[in-house]
C-alpha cells in the first residue's frame, strides 16, 4: 500500500496547529475571519504566489505591503546577496545603516533625524515613549480602527462615551496600562476638539495611521486632518504619523506629502516607518526633529535598544527598494494601475448588481461591498462582511490572492501588469455573477 506524500495546505496547517498557537506566527493568516485553509507559500516571483500545492495566485498581499517592487527584484537580490556574504549581523554600527537613514531623510522633508528598529511595533512603541519623554505628559491619543503594533498601551478600544479613556482588546494587558491612553472615532471633528479641550494639557501625542489600512482603507479627511495639526500645535502635543505601512507605498514622500499638497505646511512632528523602508526583511524606524530625537540614549534620558537595529541585510534590502521606488515616474505609473483595478473592481460590481466601492493611493488599494466609502470603524463593521468573505473565496478559487480579512488594505506592485490587472477583473467579474 503506497502512502501519499504529495503535499497539501490542509496537511501543513494540521502539521502546525500541533506546534504553533492557531497554526500561524501571525493571527490573520490563519484564515479565521474568512474561514476555510490558509495557503502555505513554498515560493514567489513578480506578481505571483505559488502554495506547496503548486496553484499559482496573483498576490494583491504582498507580504502585507514591503513588496512593492514584486517578489524576487533583481537589484533587491543582488543587494541582499552582496551583504549577507560580508555578514549577517554585528551588533556594531555600520556605513549602510546611515545610507538608508540619510536615503529617508532626504525623501521626507518632516524628518531630520531616524532611529532604527526591526518591526513596526517596535518603531511605535519606541516613538509613544520618546513623545511621552520629550513633552513630559501622560496621555496619549489614538484612533479606534488603526493600528499602531501590539504594545500593551495601544491594544486598546473606545471608551463609553465621548473623550473617555479607553479598555484592554486583549488579555494580559492590564486596565491601568492602558489607562493614559484615549480612544477616539476617525474623522470625528467634534470628538477632537472635545477631547483637546477637555485633556489638551495632558496629551503627550496624538498617533494617526493618515490613511488607515487595518479597516480596510479609509483615509483621514483633510479637514480633519487640518485641524488635528492645529491642536496639536495649539496645545503642545505632537502629532505622530504612523506610516508603517503608507510610507513609500502611497507616494515617494509617504502619507505626509499627500497631506503637504493639501494642506499648506502641513508636517507631523514625528513619523513612523516599516515594510516597504525594508523591501521585505524586517526593519522599521521612527524619527522627527533633531531636538526630538535627541531625547533618545546615549543623547538624553529616553531608553530605546535593539540587538538586531540596522541589520546590514535588512538595510541593504531596504537601500535596494528605496533607490528603484525613487526613479522618475514610477509612483504615477503605480498609482494609475492601482486606479485601474478599483474602477475595475466597482464596475464589475455595478454590472452585477453588487454595490461595490473603493479607494486607493499609490499603490494601496481597499474595497467594501456598500453603498458609499466608509469613513470609520463602526462604518466599515456595518459593511457587507458575509458578501466579502463569499468573494474572498471565490477570487482565491480563480488564482487571486487577496487579504483574508474585511479589515486589511491591499496592494499592487511595479511587477503587476496590465494581464494581471485583467485578469483579476475578470475574475471579480464572474465571482460577483456567481
Amino acid at each position: 500500500m503506497s502512502i501519499d506524500t504529495t503535499p497539501s495546505n490542509e496537511a501543513a496547517f494540521a502539521r502546525a496547529q500541533r506546534v504553533t498557537p492557531g497554526g500561524v506566527n501571525s493571527p490573520v493568516r490563519a484564515f479565521r475571519a474568512v474561514g476555510g485553509t490558509p495557503r502555505f507559500i513554498r515560493r514567489a516571483q513578480g506578481p505571483f504566489i505559488w502554495d506547496i500545492e503548486g496553484q499559482r495566485y496573483i498576490d494583491y498581499i504582498g507580504s502585507w505591503g514591503p513588496m512593492i517592487l514584486g517578489h524576487g527584484h533583481p537589484a533587491v537580490l543582488e543587494a541582499v546577496t552582496r551583504a549577507a556574504r560580508d555578514g549577517l549581523s554585528f551588533g556594531a554600527p555600520t556605513e549602510a545603516e546611515t545610507e538608508l537613514v540619510e536615503a529617508i531623510v532626504a525623501l521626507v522633508p518632516s524628518i531630520e533625524q531616524l532611529r532604527l528598529v526591526s518591526s513596526g511595533t517596535e518603531a511605535a512603541m519606541s516613538a509613544l515613549r520618546l513623545a511621552r519623554g520629550a513633552t513630559g505628559r501622560s496621555t496619549i491619543v489614538k484612533f479606534e480602527g488603526c493600528y499602531h503594533g501590539h504594545a500593551d498601551a495601544l491594544l486598546v478600544k473606545a471608551g463609553s462615551g465621548l473623550a473617555t479613556f479607553g479598555h484592554p482588546t486583549s488579555a494580559g494587558v492590564p486596565a491601568e496600562v492602558v489607562q493614559h491612553t484615549l480612544v477616539l472615532e476617525y474623522n470625528n471633528l467634534a470628538q477632537l476638539d472635545e477631547t483637546f479641550a477637555r485633556h489638551g494639557r495632558d496629551i503627550a501625542c496624538v498617533i494617526i495611521e493618515p490613511i488607515a489600512g487595518n479597516m480596510n482603507f479609509v483615509r483621514a479627511g483633510v479637514a480633519f486632518m487640518a485641524r488635528l495639526r492645529e491642536l496639536c500645535t495649539q496645545h503642545g502635543a505632537l502629532l505622530v504619523f504612523d506610516e508603517v505601512m503608507t510610507g513609500f507605498r502611497v507616494a515617494l514622500g509617504g502619507a505626509q506629502s499627500v497631506y503637504a499638497g493639501l494642506i499648506p505646511g502641513f508636517r507631523p512632528d514625528m513619523s513612523v516607518f516599516g515594510k516597504v523602508i525594508g523591501g521585505g526583511m524586517p526593519l522599521a524606524a521612527f524619527g522627527g526633529t533633531s531636538e526630538v530625537m535627541s531625547q533618545l540614549a546615549p543623547l538624553g534620558p529616553v531608553y530605546q535598544a535593539g540587538t538586531l537595529s540596522g541589520n546590514p541585510v535588512a538595510t541593504a534590502c531596504g537601500l535596494a527598494t528605496l533607490r528603484e521606488v525613487a526613479r522618475p515616474g514610477f509612483f504615477e505609473a503605480l498609482a494609475a494601475k492601482t486606479r485601474r483595478l478599483i474602477e475595475g473592481l466597482v464596475v464589475a460590481g455595478q454590472d452585477a448588481g453588487v454595490p461595490i466601492v473603493g479607494d486607493s493611493e499609490g499603490g494601496m488599494f481597499g474595497f467594501f461591498f456598500a453603498s458609499e466609502l466608509p469613513q470609520n470603524y463602526g462604518a466599515v463593521m456595518a459593511t457587507d462582511k458575509e458578501r466579502f468573505n463569499r468573494f474572498f473565496h471565490a477570487m482565491l478559487a480563480r488564482g487571486i490572492y487577496l487579504a483574508p480579512a474585511l479589515y486589511e488594505a491591499g496592494f499592487v506592485s511595479a511587477a503587476h501588469g496590465e494581464a494581471q490587472i485583467d485578469a483579476t477583473i475578470e475574475a471579480a467579474r464572474a465571482a460577483l455573477q456567481e
